[in-house]
Formats: structure tokens, sequence, C-alpha cells
């Protein structure tokens, strides 16, 4: 039996991806954003294409502050490009 790969939207391109292809940003309760490597962070978290049109998209439009209802710094979009 095959394993079912669990999917995600990117918040920029709307397309349906396998969370290993998609990069996830976190708010964390105390209201810090990082950016969480494992996938397994809680917090409410949104995921972006590591494609760097997706990239570029997130950050002209300041999509992540939407998607997460806060202000982003920064350092978050520029580790993003990385």
């Amino acid at each position: 039996m095959e394993k079912k790969i669990p999917l995600r939207m990117c918040i920029v391109c709307r397309n349906m991806y396998g969370k290993n292809l998609l990069t996830r940003i976190v708010k964390k309760s105390d209201g810090s954003v990082i950016l969480d490597l494992t996938g397994k962070t809680e917090g409410r978290g949104a995921y972006v294409c590591k494609g760097n049109e997706c990239i570029a998209k997130c950050r002209k439009g300041k999509l992540l502050n939407k998607q997460l209802h806060t202000d982003i710094p920064q350092e978050i979009y520029d580790k993003l490009d990385k």
C-alpha cells in the first residue's frame, strides 16, 4: 500500500503540491514569525512554492502579511530567497 502524500496549497499560485516541495512560514502563539523547515512547528502556517517567481510575488504583494494577519519582518522574506 502506498503512503499518502499530504498536499498543501501555495498562497501565491494556488496550486497544490506535496509538503516537501513548499516552504512553511509559521506565526507562533506568541506572535513571532519563523521559517519552519521541519513542517511540525505549532502555529498558523502558510505555504509558498520554492520557485523564485512565487517568492517574488509573495514579497511584492506582502501576501504573508495578509495570510498570517500580522506584520512580517523583512528578514523572513530574505530567508525565503535563500
